[in-house]
C-alpha cells in the first residue's frame, strides 16, 4: 500500500510540475497578459530578437575602431544558414511535451550536474557562431580550400565544427563535458584531452576557440599555448568572444571568478574589440587579421524560440 501510494504521490507530482509549467509558458506568451504596458513590452522584445530586427546583430561602426583594426573589419549579414538554423529552433521551441520534458530533466539533474552537461545528455542547446560563407570570409579562402589539422577547443556538441570541418583532412576537438564529448565522439572527431593537445607532437593549420575565453580559469595562459600549437607562418586562430565581456567559470553548477581574469575596458562593443585586440591579444603574441560582428545563437527552450548574444569573431596571425 506504502508503494502504491509513492508511486501515486510522484505521478501527481509530475503532472502538477508539467502543468504548471504549460500555464507559465502561456501567461508569458502574452494570452493572459492584461496589462498593456506588459503586452507592448512583450511585442517589443520579440520584435527586437526576431529575424525581421536582427540588422542590430550585424551593426557596428567601424570609425569606433581603433585605426590598425578598421581595415580589417568584415561586414556580415543575415545569411541563409543562419535563417535556417533560426527556423529549426523556432520548430523545436514549438513541441510542447518534448520542452516539457527537457524542463522537467533539467531541473532533476541541476543539482548534480552542469548546464553543458545537462544539454549534452538531452541532445539539446545547439550552438550557431556562424556559417560556412562567413567562415570562409573570414578566412579569405575559397570553398575548394584545404588543409590538414582544424583543432576545435571546447567544441560542445560538434554543430560548430561541423561547418569547419569540410576544409581539413584532420579533425580534432576538445570538451570538458562527458555527455558534450560522446555527442563530438559520435559525430567521428578524434577527442583530445584537455591537457593532450599541445603535447601531440604536431601542430594545427587552424584553432577555433569559440566562446571560451569568458569561461576559461586562464584564458591568457590559453592563447599562448595555442600560439605554440599553430603551424608558425601559416596557422590561424578563429576566436570569438561574447561581448560585453563577462568572465566567469562554472564549478559545479555555481559560477566562479577566473584566476586569470581579463578586465576587457570599453562600454561599446567597439571599445571593447579594440581593447581585446589592442591589449590582450598583443600581449599573447597575435595580431587581428579579421574581426566581424555575428549573433552567438542557441536553441530555445518552451519561453524563448532561441537565445542570441553579441560577439565579436576574430581570425589572428601568430606573431614572430
Amino acid at each position: 500500500f506504502c508503494l502504491q501510494m509513492r508511486r501515486l504521490l510522484f505521478a501527481v507530482w509530475v503532472l502538477f510540475y508539467f502543468v504548471s509549467l504549460l500555464v507559465i509558458r502561456e501567461m508569458w506568451t502574452g494570452r493572459y497578459l492584461r496589462s498593456p504596458l506588459a503586452r507592448a513590452l512583450l511585442v517589443n522584445m520579440a520584435s527586437e530578437t526576431g529575424p525581421h530586427g536582427s540588422q542590430e546583430w550585424y551593426r557596428c561602426c567601424p570609425e569606433l575602431l581603433g585605426e590598425p583594426l578598421r581595415p580589417a573589419f568584415v561586414q556580415s549579414r543575415l545569411d541563409e544558414d543562419t535563417r535556417a538554423f533560426l527556423s529549426r529552433s523556432e520548430e523545436k521551441s514549438s513541441w510542447l511535451l518534448m520542452q516539457l520534458y527537457h524542463s522537467f530533466m533539467s531541473t532533476l539533474f541541476s543539482p548534480f550536474l552542469s548546464r553543458t552537461s545537462i544539454n549534452g545528455f538531452l541532445g539539446r542547446g545547439s550552438m550557431f557562431v556562424f556559417s560556412a560563407e562567413q567562415f570562409r570570409s573570414l578566412l579569405r579562402i575559397p570553398p575548394e580550400w584545404r588543409a590538414r589539422r582544424l583543432l576545435d577547443l571546447g567544441a560542445g556538441d560538434g554543430g560548430v565544427t561541423e561547418v569547419m570541418s569540410p576544409h581539413f583532412q584532420e579533425v580534432y576537438a576538445t570538451e570538458v563535458s562527458a555527455p558534450m564529448a560522446w555527442q563530438l565522439q559520435r559525430r567521428n572527431y578524434t577527442l583530445l584531452g584537455i591537457d593532450e593537445w599541445q603535447t601531440t607532437g604536431f601542430r594545427y593549420d587552424v584553432i577555433s576557440c569559440l566562446n571560451l575565453l569568458d569561461r576559461c580559469d586562464q584564458p591568457l595562459t590559453l592563447l599562448r599555448d595555442v600560439r605554440h600549437a599553430l603551424e608558425p607562418a601559416t596557422g590561424r586562430l578563429v576566436l570569438a568572444a561574447a561581448l560585453p565581456f563577462h568572465p566567469s567559470i562554472e564549478v559545479g553548477g555555481k559560477w566562479e571568478r577566473p584566476s586569470e581574469y581579463l578586465k576587457i575596458k570599453g562600454e561599446t562593443w567597439e571599445e571593447q574589440v579594440t581593447c581585446l585586440a589592442n591589449e590582450v591579444f598583443q600581449e599573447a603574441g597575435f595580431a587581428v587579421e579579421a574581426v566581424t560582428r555575428l549573433p552567438y545563437l542557441c536553441e530555445g527552450d518552451m519561453y524563448n524560440d532561441y537565445y542570441v548574444l553579441d560577439d565579436a569573431v576574430f581570425v589572428l596571425r601568430p606573431l614572430d
